[in-house]
């Protein structure tokens, strides 16, 4: 029999990324508790395939020029494909790729999702070594590399840039490191990639935004190095890293930092924010002209100093919290201490509601009340003693704060605090879209959250966004939201060009200013020229106008203003069609981005960057996939995202439960665990063991016997204890039709000896309650 000691199993093919428990002397360069290479022997073969993550940015006044270096490496004897999916920035514009492999550096060729797709494939059915680039959400990609041989290094290079954003006299520079783990709602139809939970009618890429998560204590084995040269164009004052310990070297106008680990573990968000020495940043215009491709510019206007109203009118508030299973520990506590102040600060003359949501949502008052001290106080009590658990059915509540506002005629004022791991992103959009008389405020608790969703959150709710870390200070944020509704900087407002041959705006409307940042605006012009542009709006509740002298050269200046205003012009389309762009996009909508992403070589979700070393066909036959597994966000709980039961079991063992969803959930059956999703799965639960039981002889191509974390499988049976909820003969019988053999009858259970492959089928009959592993 082979023995095989281990705990956490990732097996893709006959090779996986497992985590080494007892298995002999871990090599110098490895940290302990670092996922491990183990082949179907059982023997230790190396570490897992992404070494590093490198990340350069230069910050250049508004403008950042990101570079991301990702080294693979292959530890097997046998050649494989890596597949690793990651985040970058949401607004970020993905402009190019390279590929080094050995002396050669490839670059990256844009093409329509299909189509790189083709290519990649038939250069890894050649054996030529390859890399894709796909978008799977705006701030998740996949990146997939073929055929690198034993002992080889292949180098990916990504490149983006971004309009750095400012607020409060903060500029803030985000570098999200890891993709946290999503709730994927629906029934399981396909699985599409390499990620734990299978694609859904409503989630129809689920396995392609659901990385392999590494067990609890243990490491993924790849790690990160940040460096930021910050160049503002004015003397930098406040530079602070929110959640890494940075070194700064800092002169008058302009810094570099970096990580103060080489190795810093990938499991939550690098925040940097700085300010200048004028705190009220200046106008900008950048632009650029390409000749007969015309001109393009970015606009940014700063917005008058807040002034405080002298009439506040009454807010109906809804408070929408997430109390799903991601949320336990510290974000929920970190949302109980800022809801504190939330509620303590309502005006009495507000009215204010309050909804939790996990697997199930519950409204706390009938309708908004009044904002008395006796129904704060109610609120506060179910918040303080609400608990995290279950799935994150993230639309129902949505549908429950928004659908009132659309009959009524005061405005409703929304604030939805999450970490936003769902995977119907698209459809939770569109579904806001529906309800235009309320305004959404979102609030990113956590240390690396959904970015993409909260932004899209907040706009398509005419509201703004805010991001709460453990750093973050509760009192601070609250009284930063209550300014912000009851003050506005700047609403209604319009833009005026005047003559000026400008065209294609984005964003088409601009929405109202809550907090003081400027407002951005790209576009194109046809021809050089002079004018004014007049920006108007109401501040304090009466109007304010400003007027600013431009000249749009004809001169190239900044060529990325083209991928900026392209990747701006996608964002716009893509809002036109959220809700179809979670399954069934628009024809018109898809034709018009991959015609930007291809004309203006940009990643998005229709259009992907791959290349191809094709002088070298290499040796061994067909690589082996194996997906590179990543952290659980800082701070993010495996009992709360996976199940009590279940927290040393790795993603890609992890299953759904069937109970109903206002219920705690715990992980039950074999499949994928999705956080309390409901889905059809056995009724029984199979214990974790017995589960990676499984998934060892599958990996060890049907083997019937082996050994496995002191469970012993002698052809292909092992003993279990089962237990019931009703015992009788005619239980009994149907199990000796299912080969069981009873060993010995307890008072509710029976010790047995079973088949391996009928443990399923046991899992799923009505009057089953659990399988554990047992002895003779």
């Amino acid at each position: 029999m082979k023995r095989i000691g281990l705990i956490g199993i990732f097996v893709l093919g006959l090779w996986g990324c497992l985590w080494a428990a007892g298995s002999g002397p871990s090599p110098s360069d490895e940290t302990s508790g670092m996922l491990a290479v183990i082949d179907p022997q059982g023997k230790r073969a190396g570490t897992c395939p992404l070494k590093h993550t490198d990340v350069k940015a230069s910050i250049s006044g508004y403008l950042t020029d990101v570079t991301v270096t990702q080294r693979f490496t292959n530890p097997y004897p046998d050649k494989i494909n890596a597949v690793y999916t990651f985040p970058l920035s949401q607004s970020g514009a993905v402009y190019d790729m390279m590929m080094k492999v050995g002396a050669r550096t490839i670059r990256g060729e844009i093409h329509p999702r299909d189509k790189a797709r083709q290519i990649y494939e038939a250069a890894r059915k050649q054996g030529h070594v390859a890399a894709l680039l796909d978008q799977e959400r705006p701030n998740i990609f996949t990146q997939s590399v073929a055929n690198i041989e034993p002992g080889q290094d292949v180098v990916i290079t990504l490149r983006y840039m971004e309009v750095l954003p400012y607020e409060d006299g903060d500029f803030q520079f985000v570098f999200p490191t890891v993709v946290g783990p999503r709730y994927v709602p629906g029934q399981p139809v396909a699985n599409s990639g390499t990620g734990w939970a299978p694609d859904t009618d409503q989630v129809p890429d689920a396995s392609r935004v659901t990385p392999p998560v590494t067990p609890q204590g243990t490491r993924a084995g790849h790690d990160l190095s940040i460096a930021v040269d910050i160049q503002p164009g004015a003397p930098l004052k406040n530079l602070r890293s929110e959640l890494h310990q940075v070194e700064v070297t800092q002169g008058s106008d302009r810094a570099h930092v970096e990580l103060a680990s080489r190795n810093t573990i990938p499991n939550q968000d690098f925040i940097l924010r700085y300010s200048t020495a004028d705190d009220h940043v200046r106008d900008a215009l950048l632009t650029h002209h390409g000749g007969k491709d015309g001109g393009y510019f970015a606009f940014v206007l700063q917005p008058p100093r807040r002034v405080q109203a002298r009439h506040v009118n009454p807010k109906e508030l809804v408070f929408v919290v997430d109390t799903s299973g991601s949320m336990r520990g510290d974000p929920l506590d970190k949302i109980k201490e800022t809801m504190r102040h939330a509620l303590a600060n309502l005006n009495p003359q507000d009215t204010f509601n309050l909804i939790t949501f996990s697997g199930d949502t519950r409204v706390v008052f009938p309708k908004p009340v009044p904002a008395t001290p006796e129904n704060v106080k109610t609120a506060r009590g179910v918040l303080m003693g609400a608990q995290a658990r279950g799935g994150t059915e993230m639309m129902t509540a949505i549908r429950t704060a928004l659908a009132p506002s659309d009959s009524q005629k005061h405005v409703r004022v929304v604030v939805f605090m999450t970490d936003g791991y769902v995977g119907n992103d698209m459809a939770i959009l569109g579904e806001i879209q529906k309800h235009p008389r309320a305004r959404v405020f979102s609030f990113g608790v956590g240390s690396s959250v959904n970015r993409f969703l909260l932004d899209n959150v907040a706009r398509a709710g005419r509201g703004e966004a805010e991001y709460i870390t453990q750093a973050t200070e509760s009192r601070q944020v609250a009284s930063r939201f209550y300014e912000r509704i009851r003050h506005p900087v700047l609403t209604d407002i319009r833009l005026d060009f005047g003559n000026l041959p400008v065209e294609e705006l984005y964003p088409t409307r601009i929405p109202d200013l809550f907090s003081s940042r400027p407002v951005l605006v790209v576009g194109r012009y046809r021809q050089p020229g002079r004018g004014e542009v007049v920006i108007r709006g109401t501040a304090g509740g009466k109007e304010w106008e400003r007027a600013v002298k431009v000249e749009l050269p004809g001169q190239a200046e900044n060529p990325v203003l083209r991928q900026i205003w392209a990747r701006r012009k996608i964002d716009h389309l893509m809002a036109a069609d959220f809700s179809g762009l979670q399954s069934q996009p628009k024809p018109e909508i898809q034709e018009q981005i991959t015609r930007l992403g291809v004309d203006y070589r940009l990643v998005s979700q229709f259009t992907s960057f791959v290349a191809v070393e094709d002088k070298t066909v290499t040796q061994g036959g067909q690589a082996r996939t194996v997906a590179v597994p990543v952290e659980m966000p800082e701070g993010v709980s495996y009992e709360g995202v996976f199940g009590e039961r279940d927290e040393q079991k790795p993603a890609a063992l992890r299953v759904r439960s069937p109970m109903p969803a206002q219920t705690e959930l715990v992980a039950e059956g074999r499949g994928v665990v999705n956080r309390g999703a409901v889905a059809a799965a056995p009724t029984a639960e199979l214990h974790p063991s017995l589960v990676q039981a499984l998934m060892v002889r599958d990996s060890l191509s049907g083997a019937d016997s082996f050994e496995f974390e002191g469970i012993r499988v002698e052809h292909g049976r092992t003993v279990v204890r089962i237990s019931f909820r009703q015992l009788s003969d005619k239980e009994l019988k149907e199990l000796g039709e299912l080969g069981v053999e009873v060993l010995r009858r307890e008072e509710s259970a029976v010790v047995a000896r079973v088949p391996l492959d009928k443990l399923e089928e046991l899992a799923k009959k009505p009057y089953i309650v659990h399988i554990e592993p047992a002895k003779a």
